[in-house]
C-alpha cells in the first residue's frame, strides 16, 4: 500500500557545509522557538532508474532506503520548483507495483535497474515554535555516492538541506534561507542528491536540446503537438492516482492532439497521423467513461445543493452516492487496465516516433500568416455551418445532435487556433476566446441532455426499490430548462461570434 506527502524543501551547499562540523546557529530566525537536536541517522539508499536514465532525465527519483524513520521505497514526482509528491512503499526486495505503474509512461517496457548507491550520514535538527510544533527539519547531510551502472566511480559532499513541515508556511523557508546566506551558503546547483551524484560519478542523462524559436507553419504546429506529448506523458501518473482534475487533462490533451492531425493536414502527412489520430480517440473515449461520470455527479449534486427541502422525497443523495460510486469504480478499474495495456505503450511509442521524424508535407516550410490561417479558416466555416444547422432544426433529438456536433467542430477550431496564435497574435487569441465560449454554451446544453438520461435511469432504480421518484422528475424539468435557455441564447452569442472574429 502506497502513500504520499507533499515535499517542500531546498538543499544548500557552501564552504559553511563543506568544513563545518556542526549546523549553523537558526535560534535567530523569526518564529524558532527552539532547536531541538535529534541525532544522526546513517541511512543507505540505492536510486533506480533505466539504463538509459529516463527518470532522472524527467527529474523523476526511485529509491529504495533503509534507515532513519521512513525505511522503504520512495518515488518522488515533481510538482514545481522545490516541491514534490513523495509516494511511500513498504520495504521489498524488489521495486513495488504500486510504484513500478506510476512511472511506465516513461519506462515503458525497459527494466529498473539499481543506478547509483548513496550513503548519508544526517545530524537532525527541528526547528519548533512556542508551543512545540515542529516548523522544519534541517539536517547536516554527509553523503558518499557509488555509482552501480552507467558509469563508475565515487563521490563524496556535504550538503544541508532545510525541509517545510507538513502544512507548514512556504515563506518560512525564506526565513530560514537568509540566515543560511548570511552563514555563507548558498542553494545547491544540483536539484537533487541523485543528480549531483549521477553529475559527479559518470553519464548524465541526456537533456533534450532547447526548443527553437518556431518560424515556419511546421514549427508552430509541432511545437505545439510536442505540448500535448508531454502533457499526455506527465499526466500519466497522476491519472492513476486519481488526481483532480488528471483524467480531464489528459483527455483534452489527446484530443487537442488528434483535432491538430485533422486541422493541419496540409502540414503533417495524413496517411501517417490519422492510424495514431484513431488510437488518441480510442484513449480519449477510455478516459471519457471516468470524466463523464465525474460531471454527472457534480451536475446532479450541485442539483440537489439547490433544490428546496421541500422537493427533496425519498434517499435521494443516498442513491445518488450509491450510484455514482459504483459507476466510478468500474470505471477506475477499467481506466488502470488499458494505462498498464500494451495497446497505450504502443501508442506512447508511437507519439514518440511522430515527434522525432514528424511527416511534414510541403506547406510545412510556408509562411504561418498563409498556410495556418488558411486552416483555421476552413474550420471557422464547418462550425458556421453546424450552428446554422442547429438553430434550423426545431427543439429535439435532432437539434440535440446537431448542437453536439457543433460542439465539437467549435472544440476543434479553438485547438488549431491555440496552435497559430503564436504566429498569427490577436485574431487567433480571440478566435480561441470566441470558441471558448461557445464550447461552453453548447457544452452546458449537452450536460443536459446525458444529465436527464442519468436522471431517467436514477429514477428507474428508485422505482424499482420502492422509493419515491417524484424529486428526480423535478430535477428533470430543471434540466429541461436549463437546455431550452441554452438553446433561446445560441443565436445572440453566434451572431456576436461573426461580427468578432477575423482571422
Amino acid at each position: 500500500m502506497a502513500d504520499t506527502k507533499r515535499e517542500i524543501e531546498r538543499k544548500y551547499e557552501g564552504p559553511a557545509a563543506e568544513g563545518g562540523t556542526d549546523l549553523p546557529d537558526l535560534t535567530g530566525v523569526s518564529g524558532v522557538a527552539g532547536v531541538v537536536d535529534k541525532g544522526v541517522a546513517e541511512l543507505d539508499a540505492t536510486y533506480y532508474d533505466t539504463p538509459d536514465q529516463r527518470l532522472a532525465a524527467a527529474s523523476l527519483t526511485l529509491r529504495r532506503r533503509t534507515g532513519g524513520d521512513d525505511a522503504g521505497w520512495h518515488l518522488k514526482l515533481p510538482v514545481s520548483e522545490g516541491v514534490r509528491d513523495e509516494i511511500r512503499a513498504p520495504l521489498s526486495d524488489t521495486v513495488p507495483r504500486a510504484l513500478s505503474s506510476l512511472v511506465r509512461s516513461r519506462v515503458r517496457d525497459a527494466e529498473l535497474v539499481p543506478l547509483v548507491r548513496l550513503l548519508s550520514a544526517r545530524d537532525i535538527r527541528h526547528l519548533v515554535d512556542d508551543s512545540g510544533a515542529l516548523l522544519a527539519e534541517v539536517s547536516l547531510d554527509r553523503v558518499r555516492a557509488e555509482r552501480l551502472s552507467g558509469g563508475e566511480g565515487t563521490a563524496e559532499w556535504t550538503e544541508i538541506e532545510v525541509e517545510l513541515a507538513d502544512d507548514g508556511d512556504p515563506a518560512f523557508l525564506d526565513k530560514v534561507e537568509k540566515k543560511l546566506r548570511k552563514a555563507g551558503l548558498n542553494r545547491s546547483a544540483s536539484s537533487s542528491k541523485l543528480a549531483k551524484a549521477l553529475g559527479e560519478t559518470g553519464e548524465r542523462p541526456e537533456k533534450p536540446a532547447p526548443e527553437k524559436e518556431p518560424v515556419t507553419a511546421g514549427d508552430h504546429v509541432l511545437a505545439y503537438l510536442r505540448a500535448q506529448h508531454d502533457a499526455i506523458v506527465e499526466l500519466d501518473p497522476a491519472v492513476r492516482r486519481d488526481v483532480y482534475d488528471s483524467v480531464h487533462s489528459m483527455r483534452v490533451a489527446t484530443r487537442r492532439m488528434r483535432s491538430t492531425f485533422r486541422s493541419y493536414g496540409k502540414i503533417l502527412d495524413r496517411t501517417v497521423t490519422d492510424p495514431i489520430g484513431d488510437e488518441l480517440k480510442w484513449l480519449a473515449g477510455e478516459l471519457g467513461v471516468d470524466r463523464d461520470q465525474e460531471v454527472l455527479t457534480e451536475r446532479l449534486t450541485e442539483s440537489l445543493d439547490r433544490l428546496p427541502r421541500t422537493l427533496l422525497s425519498g434517499p435521494v443523495r443516498t442513491r445518488l452516492r450509491t450510484w455514482a460510486h459504483a459507476r466510478h469504480g468500474g470505471s477506475r478499474r477499467r481506466l488502470i487496465a488499458v494505462l498498464d495495456g500494451k495497446r497505450y505503450l504502443a501508442l506512447l511509442t508511437a507519439l514518440d516516433a511522430l515527434m522525432t521524424d514528424p511527416p511534414l508535407l510541403k506547406a510545412a516550410a510556408g509562411d504561418p500568416a498563409k498556410v495556418i490561417a488558411k486552416a483555421v479558416r476552413k474550420d471557422f466555416t464547418k462550425v458556421s455551418d453546424l450552428v446554422s444547422e442547429a438553430l434550423d432544426r426545431p427543439p429535439g433529438a435532432d437539434r440535440d445532435t446537431a448542437m453536439h456536433e457543433a460542439r465539437k467542430k467549435a472544440k476543434r477550431t479553438r485547438y488549431a487556433a491555440e496552435a497559430a496564435a503564436p504566429a498569427l497574435g490577436g485574431g487567433a487569441a480571440g478566435l480561441v476566446k470566441s470558441m471558448k465560449s461557445l464550447q461552453s454554451l453548447l457544452g452546458d446544453h449537452q450536460d443536459s441532455v446525458m444529465t436527464r438520461d442519468a436522471l431517467r435511469e436514477l429514477a428507474a432504480l428508485a422505482h424499482a426499490a420502492g422509493e419515491s421518484s417524484f424529486t428526480y422528475g423535478v430535477l428533470y424539468g430543471r434540466e429541461e430548462q436549463r437546455a431550452a435557455a441554452a438553446e433561446g441564447a445560441l443565436p445572440e452569442v453566434w451572431e456576436a461570434i461573426e461580427g468578432q472574429t477575423s482571422v
